[in-house]
């Protein structure tokens, strides 16, 4: 998304625009000292623990951890996308965002998407009130104790039996028919005749998180196959990626304490019906990252339903695998099984809204789930069956970001497998060749930062400390994980001295370095109480640039042992010796 957007154009941008005013136009700020405050709107609190500083241009909830730049703000609070929010902040600076010739091609089709779709979604919601053949819908809704208030809140409608209805109401010219078939509204026969997809089903409409029309999902009436149909892939609508309902819950609350995954749109309408908030849907395919990730920005907690059977049991143990990566930041996630042979929507029309409640606080949590699944394949008696556990364990654990989360999932191993938590730690750290890439990019230590994570983490909250670095690019030469990070950091400051956190961390938005730079983003400030950060700073350099000199020192000595060195390199030898001491080393 950045990469269509020129990188200079969204540097300038941020540099103009200042984020307190962004979020107080939403959200109604205090001052606090040098900063601003008040209560998260991404989490219900009593007392603010928000917080936007005017300076850094980052905003950053100490209770929920929500943090990020103008954009970020936007991108969560409006529900806008990179784009949308660029848009947004450039509108009111008013500047114009350069896109390139095929870059607006592509999103005046898609706005012509967006328009016939949206055009479709009235048709079938005017046909359900008006059409002849709607009486079976209707009743089939009714039948499901469905209301007309729940109906209109998810736009539910109806596409009449015939071939081309659709397409005779809305295809009036070539352009308009191409634009119907884009979108998905219309297959076309091997002859290129073309007739409507969806017939005589009961239609509801997919939003995306602006609430724009992209898709539909269709439910046919009576006994015809399929049973439910979807929009095929489009340029707006890509199912790896949607969830159903979202929008609506985020309409309601913004942010929602939990969400419910469930597998279909009846379920979501359903369990909406009785009472049941938050409940989205991932249409019918498997849980993605892409899912994940949108749920994610969304709550802090996700309960995934399924049925009870083995079936059941298997998509579980997929949404598990594809969840472990996430669950990071004070992330949660529980999974609740219904009886064998129900879904939710049948289950709640049984059982009752309380009922079905009552099941959902049982849900498993995710640690549980996890243990007991696992547990349940080997013999926890013998010395055999533990340690088969803890192999089954490894790969899967390797995969949980670092934090809390994981430690005390290897200390509920420990528990099972009767190991030290100690060994086990060592067992398990030692049986992947696999090192995070956040360990290699921004290394750390139980006891204390890197030298290098402290530096760079020092250069985001005063940004301008990089212009008191001469020779910034010696740091490239450095054999310590991050050295790459802190070197790009440098020169990106040595080129736009004006870039605030914010800007740094928009700059590198989309890399492995900016996720980890986000992080450090709302660490502590390394001296943020009283402390003298250009000091500080100095001091970290200088260090680096000894260890700079000694790793230098060490590869004239190890050449010196095989080879000898040139007349150049006996004079950087004797230099560096000098500089350390006699200890360090002895002529060659």
């Amino acid at each position: 998304m950045a990469g269509r957007i020129p990188q200079q154009f969204i540097d300038d941008l941020l540099a103009r625009v200042d984020i307190v005013d962004v979020v107080d136009e939403r959200v109604p700020l205090k001052r606090a000292g040098r900063d601003y405050t008040a209560r998260c709107p991404f989490h219900d609190e009593k007392t603010p623990s928000f917080t936007v500083s005017q300076e850094k241009q980052f905003y950053h909830c100490f209770g929920c951890g929500a943090h990020g730049s103008a954009v970020g703000f936007l991108m969560d609070y409006a529900h806008l996308s990179f784009v949308e929010a660029i848009g947004e902040l450039a509108s009111r600076a008013g500047l114009q965002v350069p896109v390139g010739e095929g870059e607006a091609q592509l999103g005046a089709e898609r706005h012509e998407l967006y328009e016939i779709l949206s055009e479709a979604a009235k048709f079938y919601r005017a046909q359900l009130r008006e059409h002849p053949d709607a009486g079976r819908a209707v009743a089939y809704l009714k039948a499901r104790g469905l209301s007309g208030q729940i109906a209109a809140a998810f736009g539910v409608g109806y596409a009449p039996p015939g071939w081309d209805r659709l397409l005779q109401h809305l295809g009036n010219g070539p352009g308009r028919i191409e634009a119907l078939e884009r979108a998905g509204l219309l297959v076309q026969k091997d002859a290129g005749r073309r007739y409507d997809r969806f017939r005589d089903r009961i239609m509801f409409p997919i939003l995306d998180r602006q609430g724009r029309t992209i898709g539909f999902g269709g439910r046919v009436v009576g006994d015809g196959k399929p049973k439910y149909l979807n929009s095929p892939e489009t340029p707006v609508f890509h199912k790896g990626k949607e969830v159903y309902g979202l929008f609506q819950v985020r309409q309601a609350r913004s942010s929602p304490a939990q969400l419910l995954v469930v597998e279909g749109y009846m379920d979501v309408v359903a369990l909406a019906q009785f009472g049941i908030e938050g409940a989205v849907a991932t249409l019918g395919t498997a849980i993605t990252p892409d899912h994940l990730q949108q749920l994610f920005r969304a709550t802090a907690k996700l309960v995934f339903c399924f049925d009870g059977d083995a079936a059941g049991q298997r998509a579980a143990w997929r949404a598990l695998e594809a969840t472990l990566p996430l669950m990071s930041e004070g992330r949660q996630a529980a999974f609740m099984f219904l009886p064998e042979g129900q879904d939710p929507d049948s289950a709640i029309r049984l059982g009752g809204g309380e009922a079905f409640a009552s099941l959902l606080g049982a849900a498993q949590p995710l640690s549980r789930f996890f243990f007991d699944h696992l547990a349940a394949q080997v013999e926890l008696r013998s010395l055999d069956g533990r340690a088969r556990l803890v192999e089954l364990c490894k790969p899967l654990l390797a995969r949980l970001p670092r934090g809390a989360f994981k430690q005390l999932m290897t200390a509920r191993l420990a528990e099972l497998s009767g190991m030290a938590p100690a060994l086990l730690s060592g067992l398990l750290e030692g049986g992947t060749s696999r090192v995070s890439r956040e360990e290699r990019l921004l290394p750390t230590t139980a006891q204390a930062p890197s030298l290098v994570r402290k530096t760079i983490t020092l250069l985001l909250h005063a940004p301008g400390l990089a212009q008191t670095v001469d020779d910034h690019r010696a740091f490239a030469e450095l054999e310590l994980a991050g050295a790459d990070v802190l070197t790009q950091l440098l020169e990106l400051l040595h080129a736009k001295p004006e870039l605030s956190m914010a800007g740094i961390v928009e700059h590198f938005r989309e890399t492995d370095i900016g996720r980890h730079l986000r992080k450090l983003a709302v660490a502590e400030d390394p001296i943020a109480f009283g402390g003298d950060r250009e000091r500080e700073f100095r001091d970290a350099i200088r260090k680096l640039q000894s260890k700079i000199k000694e790793q230098r020192l060490g590869q004239l000595q190890a050449k010196a042992s095989t080879a000898s060195l040139s007349e150049d390199e006996k004079r950087e030898f004797a230099g560096l010796l000098r500089d350390s001491g006699p200890t360090k080393g002895q002529e060659p």
